[in-house]
């Protein structure tokens, strides 16, 4: 036995106590485990919808759930300081695999300290495998059993990535959580591609579980099947057999409608472990995060609100608002009222506006902080009404005054 688990199995007689004392103390150490380092808790489900209030532990710090993860694909959230984001009430950010290893590197990364080092960011983070984005650059990748092979977007260089080699660059990325590389299906497409597509899945992650090293890091599947239900639940059921530490739901919000989204999710989440988070990926708009809530989903992340923010589009409780618009040319008013953030509590829409007008870098910091702040605020919300077992009525009185924009 290694020298420090000897001392945690016979630990020193503290001065100062007795010897009943010690004994007490010497039991209650060997009937609890050690603490894991990642670990979920089921703490409610909503009477009224079965929607779940939960609780994730990683290394980096806990995590309260439903919860949306502000992107930072280049190791950064664009326009915002880890400060900022804290202050706004982000628990993790999500960061990208392709782009980090394209560059800087994993390499440098890990020199660094890894990703929390490098990023000055200490809570937790999530690192995808980079199968989205090596799975959309279409003609310049070529895809086989062994992994794909890529040229890379910023100088056609030639990359591979194997299940191997996806959780080797996550590994030394160093996130709390990492993604299996997956296979993603197209839409549209028939249900022999879906099939194909997903028991290719299933076989990669078994290669992402067995060339997995560090015990500090959760390894996430991803459930594919594309748009068809019986496909995705036979996914989901054999991935449930694996007993992974969280779910995935991947292969969503790539241009089909909503109601399938909606359809897969509601064919999906029954199938999977009820004490395991459930992360529905790349999906953020506010209408979304309030029906993926609805159906059981625990995880959201999506680029779409600092997207549209640095466009001049914010989200509010009565559907987007875009303040470019000369409508609000003279508006003192706030972006929201009621808004809690450093942007409603302290500018117009009327300057806002402005900045855009004038090319200012503020006006697109202050949209981006007031749209993470939003969506922040509707999982608080959300979180609260499941607690309270009326998260039907919340998303009534939410869709009463937010229209389902197509975003």
């Amino acid at each position: 036995m290694p020298a420090s688990k000897k001392a945690l199995a016979n630990p020193p007689h503290l001065p100062g106590r007795s010897a009943a004392a010690r004994t007490h103390m010497d039991k209650r150490r060997e009937e609890t485990p050690l603490e894991k380092p990642f670990s979920f808790e089921l703490l409610h489900v909503c009477a009224q919808t079965g929607a779940r209030r939960g609780r994730l532990h990683t290394p980096h710090g806990v995590i309260e759930t439903p919860v949306f993860m502000p992107v930072g694909t280049q190791a950064t959230v664009k326009t915002m300081s880890p400060d900022e984001l804290k202050s706004i009430g982000a628990q993790i950010i999500l960061s990208n695999t392709y782009h980090l290893h394209l560059r800087p590197g994993e390499d440098l990364v890990a020199r660094a300290g890894g990703l929390h080092d490098f990023m000055h960011w200490d809570k937790p983070i999530l690192t995808d495998s980079g199968g989205f984005q090596v799975f959309s650059l279409a003609d310049l990748r070529k895809l086989r059993e062994e992994g794909v092979e890529f040229r890379s977007h910023l100088d056609g260089s030639r990359h591979f990535f194997a299940p191997e080699t996806s959780i080797a660059i996550q590994e030394k990325l160093g996130a709390d959580i990492i993604m299996q590389l997956d296979e993603l299906s197209p839409w549209p497409c028939d249900a022999a591609e879906a099939a194909r597509a997903m028991r290719r899945t299933l076989r990669w992650l078994e290669r992402c579980m067995d060339a997995k090293t560090r015990d500090d890091q959760a390894l996430f599947g991803i459930v594919q099947g594309a748009f068809y239900e019986e496909t995705r639940r036979e996914c989901a059921r054999e991935m449930a057999k694996l007993d992974l530490p969280g779910y995935g739901i991947g292969g969503l919000s790539v241009g089909e409608p909503k109601n399938v989204m909606y359809a897969m999710l509601d064919a999906v989440c029954p199938e999977l472990p009820a004490e395991k988070p459930r992360y529905l990926m790349g999906v953020g708009s506010p209408d979304c995060l309030v029906e993926g809530v609805l159906r059981g989903v625990d995880m959201f992340d999506c680029v779409l609100a600092t997207r549209v923010a640095r466009n001049g589009t914010v989200f509010t409780r009565h559907g987007r608002l875009v303040i470019r618009n000369a409508t609000y040319a003279h508006d003192f008013g706030p972006l929201e009222e009621g808004c809690d953030c450093y942007a409603c509590r302290n500018f117009s829409r009327a300057y806002i506006r402005h900045l855009f007008k004038a090319g200012e870098i503020l006006a697109l910091r202050l949209c981006s902080i007031h749209n993470i702040r939003f969506l922040v605020r509707l999982m608080e919300d959300m979180r609260r009404a499941i607690e309270a077992d009326s998260l039907r009525d919340f998303s009534e009185e939410f869709f009463a005054t937010h229209a389902r924009d197509n975003w």
